[in-house]
């Protein structure tokens, strides 16, 4: 199994809108591989602008509010190529398209790296800001999961939200536990 590592890419429509979304990454040398899942506006504006950019952040409010309708972070200009940073990154590389394998669920991305930025150290994580990510990671995949895993695996992070978490973390709990909820409410009317 290849290693998986937690982005956040955005990626620019032919009208200038950024797009921003947690993805997972995979690194093959210099190549990063992204796969996202179809339909995706980061699939759409790769394939049609030919670059993305990736970005490492520990503000884990990035990943849940993408996934709880919260897009809209502050970007910064890209160095090399026609994109957008987030603001809040403590790093980013700039990508280009080199090939892709198309497939019904998943495309593959081979992006080749242009120019990566440091731009502030990495403390590290705090559990609560893994937990949060796995949330987030869960919530993006509500409509595939029974409601029982779900309750099950939020009900583990929790430990780590109590022991750990700080207002930013706290905060994208809130979002996490809020899409949830407005998820399995959607998911009752539409049953009745």
């Amino acid at each position: 199994m290849p290693m998986i590592f937690e982005t956040l890419v955005t990626t620019v429509a032919a009208d200038g809108t950024v797009h921003c979304a947690p993805m997972g990454a995979q690194y093959d040398g210099d190549e990063v591989i992204l796969m996202p899942f179809r339909p995706s506006a980061t699939l759409d504006n790769i394939l049609a602008s030919g670059c993305a950019v990736l970005n490492t952040a520990t503000d884990v409010r990035i990943f849940a509010g993408c996934v709880t309708g919260r897009r809209e972070w502050p970007t910064l200009p890209a160095e090399q190529i026609a994109g957008r940073r987030l603001a809040a990154a403590l790093a980013h590389v700039e990508l280009r398209l080199l090939r892709w394998e198309d497939d019904p669920q998943r495309p593959v991305l081979h992006l080749g790296r242009v120019v990566e930025c440091n731009h502030r150290a990495f403390a590290g994580f705090n559990r609560a800001q893994a937990a949060v990510i796995e949330a987030a990671v869960l919530v993006s995949r509500l409509h595939m999961l029974a409601p029982d895993k779900v309750d099950r695996e939020l009900a583990y992070l929790q430990i780590a939200i109590d022991k750990t978490a700080g207002p930013a973390e706290l905060e994208a709990w809130r979002w996490i536990g809020d899409a949830v909820t407005a998820f399995r409410a959607a998911a009752g009317r539409a049953a009745a």
